[in-house]
């Protein structure tokens, strides 16, 4: 029985006259990855803003082309290359909720998609699972169910293959809910743990906290916060977005703190978009003037802590820019500033900087074939360079990143730029932070 035909509802659909902003040029296609890896027009930002701009006068139907704007990764990487200015993020970010609302999805989609929202954003029902999750791996048993799992759903086979090695820290929460300055206090700032970092990555938290503290800062964090909402904001799962956010803005409403800090990119971008999603609401617009990524709010308020050299240097180092840092915040200068603070390090530039590793929040489960040949790519630019450590400032990104370089049985270390740092500030070498260095580039590398 074929789905009814659905058209944009009176709930916030896209706005015509962003849509009428768009002139067709073509600059964006170069820049979208959807695009490189699909090549079709109607799976490109111009395309797409073609079929809104005909869901709208009800040419074509939103059930028709949905399918089309689920191939979006919601990068950004249009708007930094749009010379009118088009604000392609506003437009998906309203297009997809009409989506979720009307169109329908076969049942195993809906079930995928039910099981993602209902655990990823919330660590507590998460958590339970991983431990029997941490003794299949230590068993395991994950490559042998492999190839069924492939065959019976290519979506399910992309989310086991891609969960990293468990930690015993993911297991449990920080216990220290503030940490004093070292030395005089300069600021007093809240630290956001992350929903799926803390479980999945959480030495990059333990790291950006020693850092601030030894930048002056005060570090509170409060125990009731939990996800920021960006999971679900960019799938379009609206009000779960927004019930989270306003979960997580109460969290800090006592915390008193300066800054809310955060150290992963996608979350960054829509805390900062917490005025849009929750419009007309003061707490939202007060919370958000506070909101700033570490990398950015070590380089405004000026990084005092000494640094030395690590133990491993000289080290290469290439710097991954995570797509809602350097679209979505416009942050791509700061950590590289602080980077090459380090004594011994040299940093290099990748070919396609600026282009999507494929992870993009879930997208990496949902669209597994578009994501798999972009990690590829991703991976081979950043290997060209023959680094020491790849460094990423997203857990998106470090799980795809990782997940590639496993594939090619690569063992050169993923680090959060706060981890490298943190090490410099103790003296410490990368074995420290349980990172092995590998100065030679296998010679298979290259290779498809």
């Amino acid at each position: 029985m074929a789905s009814p035909e659905a058209y944009f509802d009176a709930q916030h659909p896209p706005d015509p006259a962003l849509i009428s902003a768009c002139v067709h040029c073509g600059f964006c296609l170069t820049t979208c990855p959807s695009y490189r890896v699909l090549g079709t027009e109607m799976d490109s930002p111009r395309g797409r803003i073609y079929q809104m701009d005909a869901i709208h006068r009800q040419e074509i139907s939103l059930t028709a082309a949905a399918q089309h704007f689920d191939t979006c990764l919601g990068c950004l990487a249009c708007t930094t290359a749009c010379p009118s200015g088009v604000q392609y993020d506003r437009l998906i970010a309203a297009t997809r909720p009409q989506i979720e609302r009307q169109v329908p999805r076969s049942w195993e989609q809906t079930l995928l998609r039910q099981l993602l929202f209902q655990l990823l954003p919330y660590p507590q029902r998460l958590r339970p699972l991983l431990r029997p999750l941490q003794l299949a791996q230590k068993l395991g048993i994950p490559s042998l169910v492999r190839p069924l799992l492939s065959r019976l759903s290519p979506q399910l086979a992309a989310l086991e293959a891609l969960l990293p090695p468990l930690t015993p820290e993911a297991f449990r929460d920080p216990q220290v809910r503030q940490v004093a300055a070292e030395g005089e206090r300069r600021f007093r700032v809240g630290m956001i743990l992350g929903c799926v970092q803390r479980l999945f990555n959480p030495a990059v938290n333990a790291a950006t906290i020693r850092v601030l503290a030894a930048n002056g800062c005060e570090v509170v964090i409060p125990p009731d916060q939990g996800c920021c909402g960006a999971l679900s904001h960019h799938q379009g799962q609206e009000q779960q977005a927004q019930t989270l956010a306003r979960q997580m803005i109460r969290s800090f409403a006592q915390a008193e703190v300066d800054y809310i800090i955060i150290n992963a990119s996608g979350c960054g971008h829509t805390l900062k978009e917490y005025a849009r999603l929750l419009p007309g609401d003061p707490e939202a617009e007060a919370f958000v003037r506070k909101v700033r990524d570490v990398q950015e709010f070590l380089v405004e308020v000026g990084w005092v802590a000494p640094l030395h050299p690590l133990a491993d240097c000289p080290l290469r180092l290439v710097y991954q820019d995570a797509c809602h840092m350097i679209h979505g915040q416009k942050i791509s200068w700061q950590p590289r500033q602080l980077l090459r603070q380090i004594p011994g390090v040299s940093l290099s530039e990748p070919v396609d900087a600026a282009l999507c590793c494929g992870s993009a929040g879930v997208y990496n489960i949902l669209q597994p074939q578009v994501a798999q040949e972009l990690g590829r790519q991703k991976v081979e630019n950043l290997l060209a360079t023959d680094p020491d450590v790849i460094v990423s400032a997203n857990i998106g990104c470090f799980v795809q990143i990782s997940h590639h370089l496993a594939k090619l049985g690569v063992g050169i270390p993923v680090l959060h730029p706060m981890q490298l740092l943190d090490a410099a500030i103790r003296g410490q070498g990368l074995e420290g932070i349980g990172a092995t260095v590998r100065h030679r580039r296998p010679a298979q590398v290259g290779a498809r």
